[in-house]
């Protein structure tokens, strides 16, 4: 499949892959930060933001995606940036492909199997009747009383777009939901990862527990796990300039 992606900067290829239902905008603001010292390429997975939609999403099917864009792309060593289900893919890759990869960042995201989380969101996403809003506001309202996080909100329907006054969903939705199984299984469980890795994790998550520190440290070989202690599971869009500093510093860009 070939991916939507944005590229911007010079220098020593820099991949960075969004989470569930994100799209690579949400990295808008640290892809301006490393892309003064790296050639930044953000990504919108298949099924998000505008890449193809496909009735079919899986971490193989997702690694094979950015196998191909790197080819198409003529890039020979990569590093990679993947926040929640980004950073399995990005795990998932580096196991299938470590010869490509330099170094590997995952935020806030273990490698093992996860227990379902959003179907409240999905049933509540899809439960929307779209043709009766004109405008995001009452798409708003109307999601507030099944969803009453406005943060959550906002994020979420930045995947609608409007067209002639009609709102519609840019992301493929319902596959999303009906693959999301599949995207709550382990990667990475029967090699070890000799790319150095980093793994940040938000001190006011819980995605990385102890129990995920210690599975980390055995299959990655080479690996820091840092913590942004005042941030969530956004740890990105929560505390842009420390993550940012720690990218940087990881990836030798400063």
């Amino acid at each position: 499949m070939k991916l939507h992606y944005k590229i911007t900067g010079s220098g020593q290829p820099l991949i960075i892959l969004h989470g569930l239902l994100g799209s690579l905008s949400n990295w808008r603001a640290i892809a301006d930060v490393l892309s003064e010292h790296a050639q930044v390429i953000t990504v919108d997975l298949r099924n998000h933001g505008q890449s193809p939609h496909s009735a079919e999403q899986t971490y193989q099917l997702m690694v094979d995606d950015l196998a191909e864009l790197i080819t198409d792309l003529s890039l020979q060593s990569v590093d990679i940036i993947g926040h929640s289900i980004g950073g399995k893919v990005a795990m998932a890759f580096v196991d299938t492909f470590p010869e490509q990869v330099r170094k590997l960042m995952v935020v806030d995201i273990a490698p093992r199997h996860y227990q379902s989380s959003h179907h409240k969101i999905f049933n509540a996403l899809l439960g929307l009747d779209l043709p009766r809003f004109t405008t995001r506001k009452e798409a708003d309202i109307a999601l507030a009383e099944k969803l009453p996080d406005k943060a959550v909100r906002q994020f979420l329907l930045m995947n609608l777009v409007i067209s002639d006054q009609q709102l519609s969903w840019q992301i493929n939705l319902q596959a999303i939901a009906d693959n999301y199984l599949h995207l709550l299984e382990a990667v990475c469980r029967n090699d070890k990862v000799l790319v150095p890795s980093c793994f940040i994790k938000g001190g006011q998550s819980d995605y990385i527990q102890q129990k995920d520190e210690d599975e980390i440290r055995t299959i990655f070989n080479d690996v820091i796990i840092d913590t942004i202690e005042d941030a969530g599971h956004w740890v990105h869009a929560e505390s842009p300039k420390v993550f940012s500093k720690k990218a940087m510093s990881f990836f030798n860009y400063d």
